[in-house]
């Protein structure tokens, strides 16, 4: 299964993959999904809102372990998060199997559209639709960088975007959601565990923040004229890192629109995201807050214009207790329990369904990159961990 993953949306020269929500990269995993589903015979569904289902036993009974991920990427992301999970799950069932394992719950694999929000700004927009968290009228408005709608892409790509919307009658046939995932950190290299149990989500959320300031020439245009967005820019991100180094916390401007781009014109408008994380509510306020002011501080100095824009936000996700314990309790009391700065699938639908989550060991810690890595090994070990989970859930 991993070696038909592999080439999926890679890049030759980045040698990042680029599978985005909706494109063909993103259609070629679909298809991919929907074959090793048919191929074990399960029972294949999408649902409305663009997730992947594949069943093993009634879907309508009710009360099922359900366990999976995504296979979309971040640009250039790397080969682990995400498919790490939907793979690790299909060979979590075909491990049950060979054990002669007899299901007394309905066990499904899923892979949730759109998780890394690559292509429209918004993380989890497939788990967010089905669970409540993000409106039609909402999703609507979502666009991509060269104006493509979320509905005109889900169309494109065949989906109708019309039945997009809340999906509470699937969730309630849900008992529990497991998902495996590669670790986006070291904590389990330095402990020297290959797989942990995650405790909780930080809160964390994306801000836009644009710098409008005034168009001139490059060369003709003195320094002490100018209204320069750029230099405002600059400052918030430095800004950024200093308020979350104070904070301990996180704070990253990873993406940037400039306008009108030209080598040899000052900048009319500079548009950056922040992404901020922190281990609690009040902390992560407090960084966000700093890095605004000192965004309004330095706009006044410069003479430029400043908006700042909530544009997502993901409140801190406390996985179940109860699931987290029995997690534990089958994998005999030996696993790490671990917070994580990441947000997932998981934390979206722990509102709705109880959720819990399993980390295979990433030696370099390095995510969202082509370095991102896990020894055979360790996802074997992960593996083994899920099917034990599945076990012990769907099969007393």
């Amino acid at each position: 299964m991993w070696a038909e993953l592999a080439p999926v949306g890679r890049h030759a020269e980045t040698k990042g993959y680029r599978r985005h929500a909706w494109t063909g990269a993103d259609a070629d995993c679909r298809t991919w999904f929907q074959e090793q589903a048919e191929a074990r015979g399960l029972s294949y569904e999408t649902d409305r809102n663009g997730n992947q289902w594949a069943w093993h036993g009634d879907p309508q009974a009710g009360n099922a372990v359900v366990t999976g991920s995504h296979l979309d990427s971040v640009p250039d992301g790397g080969a682990f998060d995400g498919p790490l999970g939907v793979v690790s799950s299909f060979a979590a069932l075909d491990e049950l199997r060979r054990r002669g394992a007899e299901f007394t719950r309905p066990v499904a694999v899923t892979n949730f559209g759109d998780e890394e929000g690559a292509r429209f700004g918004l993380a989890c927009v497939g788990s967010r639709l089905s669970a409540g968290q993000l409106t039609k009228e909402k999703a609507y408005q979502l666009r991509d960088g060269d104006g493509v709608s979320l509905p005109e892409a889900m169309e494109a790509a065949g989906y109708d975007p019309e039945t997009i919307g809340p999906d509470p009658e699937r969730l309630a046939r849900i008992g529990a959601f497991v998902e495996l995932h590669v670790e986006q950190g070291r904590a389990l290299d330095l402990s020297g565990d290959a797989v942990g149990i995650a405790s909780a989500i930080w809160p964390h959320g994306r801000w836009r923040f644009d710098f409008h300031g005034e168009a001139n020439h490059a060369g003709t245009t003195r320094l002490v004229d100018r209204r320069d967005p750029m230099l405002t820019y600059a400052e918030t991100v430095l800004a950024a890192r200093r308020e979350a180094e104070l904070a301990g916390a996180v704070a990253t401007f990873g993406k940037i629109a400039v306008e009108p781009n030209g080598v040899n014109a000052i900048p009319s408008l500079v548009r950056g995201w922040l992404d901020s994380r922190a281990a609690d509510q009040a902390t992560l306020d407090t960084v966000v807050a700093a890095v605004e002011q000192a965004a309004k501080e330095r706009a006044q100095r410069d003479g430029v214009d400043l908006t700042v824009v909530r544009e997502s936000f993901t409140p801190v996700v406390e996985f179940e207790h109860a699931l987290r314990d029995e997690l534990n309790r089958i994998l005999g009391g030996r696993v790490p329990v671990l917070g994580t700065g990441a947000g997932h699938d998981a934390g979206i639908l722990s509102g709705s369904v109880p959720t819990a989550m399993l980390f295979v060991r990433n030696p370099t810690g390095v995510s969202h990159s082509p370095a991102e890595f896990a020894a055979e090994d360790d996802c074997v070990a992960g593996v083994l961990a899920l099917a034990d989970v599945l076990e012990g859930l769907a099969c007393r």
